[in-house]
């Protein structure tokens, strides 16, 4: 399969069984699985039985991937992964925007890059009407991505997580962009004072279940 996306410093392919070493040292960073599972330990079995297979796997309104290793475009160095991700198998309306990338890619503007990249390409190129991301709401890097990235708030909410990890009591954060809101910042700018108004609670929200996406640094 060829590569998905390009950009200045990035290269976005598809996962082969290969990866799994790759796989194996980024979910067995601490750091790095903080926010997504309290920094346990993840197994090789876990990873060649699970995870691999979750992002092997092809969406068909799309006839591709929804989950893309991010490789340094100069060295071919493996970076992490980016998620761009239908919520429904036949229907590219809306997608899920997520990123897991190794401490070494940290603070170096990677995710951002990734993520811009791939909302243009997904209004642009793959019918996408709406970006969703969520994380953690105590997840601070994370949120500052999605929101260099385009994305705003839009609202706080419970996960049913199966296990509570630390900040978990905190709850999580829904963020999102329209195709309209990209395309016309007027609407981005009415957008974002709704959600200031929900931060300060002057708007309330409904708690959501959703799953939670990589860290993103």
């Amino acid at each position: 399969m060829s590569n998905f996306l390009e950009t200045d410093r990035l290269v976005l392919r598809a996962f082969t069984t290969d990866d799994v070493d790759h796989l194996l040292a980024l979910d067995n960073d601490p750091e790095v699985m903080r926010f997504i599972n309290g920094g346990r330990p993840t197994s090789r079995r876990a990873i060649e039985t699970r995870v691999l297979p979750r992002l092997l796997h092809d969406y068909p309104c799309w006839e591709s991937r929804g989950y893309w290793v991010a490789q340094e475009k100069i060295t071919d160095t493996f970076l992490g992964w980016f998620e761009f991700r239908p919520l429904e198998e036949h229907s590219p309306d809306v997608v899920e925007l997520g990123y897991r990338l190794k401490r070494a890619a940290w603070g170096r503007g990677y995710a951002t890059e990734g993520c811009r990249a791939l909302i243009r390409k997904g209004f642009t190129d793959l019918e996408v009407e709406r970006v969703t991301a969520n994380t953690m709401t105590v997840n601070a890097r994370s949120r500052r991505v999605m929101e260099k990235s385009g994305l705003s708030f839009v609202r706080n909410f419970t996960g049913g997580w199966p296990e509570a990890i630390e900040g978990s009591e905190h709850g999580d954060v829904e963020y999102g962009l329209t195709r309209t809101e990209w395309e016309h910042p007027g609407h981005r700018m009415q957008r974002d004072v709704q959600s200031r108004r929900q931060r300060v609670g002057l708007v309330p929200t409904a708690p959501v279940s959703r799953s939670r996406s990589g860290s993103a640094e």
